[in-house]
């Protein structure tokens, strides 16, 4: 497997996964006659960051190696959405604005050519972080140990507060990818 369609596909279900389960979220809250953004501020630990932050980090997260990968700087738009996660906690945001984040970085990735990172799978990369660490990695390097992981640790957490305050989610809800592949007549009745 090439490494843009490794990357590509793994956010992009991640990102999709994570859409619908706003969706269940969304008619979760309706059903009780409430607002889903009372669901931003909901926190697995106090020195966690809450739902409004996940989301806004899985976006960031999904849409960096793109940037990072062609060599690029991480546009202003895209650090904004960064910084917005950092202040979700005093300024959760709302809903709509949490699914537009999701949204925009599901349509940024659908725009990466079938084979645009191949050639950079042993180019370097440094890889700083804001509080000044930096990492050396090779393209295929950064993609497998710190591109995909962020998504998913991110991915996780907005998971696991759907899933504490009440949302209907299930295995199912986390690789609804996997239905491609489902065999026919395997399904359970």
């Amino acid at each position: 497997m090439n490494l843009t369609t490794l990357l590509i596909r793994s956010l992009s279900n991640q990102l999709l996964a994570v859409s619908g389960w706003l969706d269940k979220a969304e008619a979760f809250s309706a059903e009780r006659g409430e607002t889903p953004d009372r669901l931003l501020t909901l926190r697995l630990a106090p020195d966690m960051f809450p739902l409004a932050t996940q989301l806004r980090f899985l976006a960031f997260q999904a849409q960096e190696p793109i940037y990072r990968l062609r060599g690029e700087a991480v546009p202003e738009a895209v650090l904004a959405v960064r910084q917005e996660g950092r202040d979700g906690g005093e300024k959760p945001g709302t809903w709509a604005e949490a699914r537009a984040r999701v949204t925009e970085a599901i349509h940024f990735l659908a725009t990466v050519g079938a084979d645009e990172f191949d050639s950079a799978a042993d180019a370097p990369i440094a890889h700083e972080l804001p509080m000044g660490m930096i990492f050396d990695m090779t393209g295929e390097q950064y993609v497998r140990d710190w591109a995909l992981p962020q998504v998913a640790f991110h991915q996780m957490i907005a998971y696991a507060l759907l899933r504490q305050a009440g949302v209907p989610l299930g295995k199912v809800d986390y690789v609804p990818h996997m239905f491609g592949y489902l065999r026919p007549g395997t399904a359970p009745g």
